[in-house]
């Protein structure tokens, strides 16, 4: 379910949001939905993403070891069998 919002914005930053619309193959309304849930976003959350990564990276070997059956059959940069970096 969804609610209707409507807002007022100048025509200069409607047709901004227009342009990117359309060179990204989207709506208006789906850029601004996305900005709405941007703006409640939990900021804890930022950099969440890096920090998980970083730590696998750091990890990744103790897993291994410890769960060896569910090594992920992933390839290097290089291409070398092995965990991706």
């Amino acid at each position: 379910m969804s609610k209707s919002v409507t807002i007022r914005v100048p025509e200069e930053l409607h047709a901004q949001l227009q342009e990117r619309a359309d060179v990204e193959g989207t709506t208006v309304t789906a850029l601004i939905t996305e900005a709405a849930r941007n703006a409640v976003r939990d900021p804890r959350l930022e950099g969440a993403a890096a920090v998980f990564r970083q730590f696998v990276a750091q990890n990744a070997d103790a897993f291994d070891a410890a769960f060896p059956d569910d090594v992920p059959a992933r390839r290097d940069p290089t291409g070398q069998p092995g965990r991706a970096a």
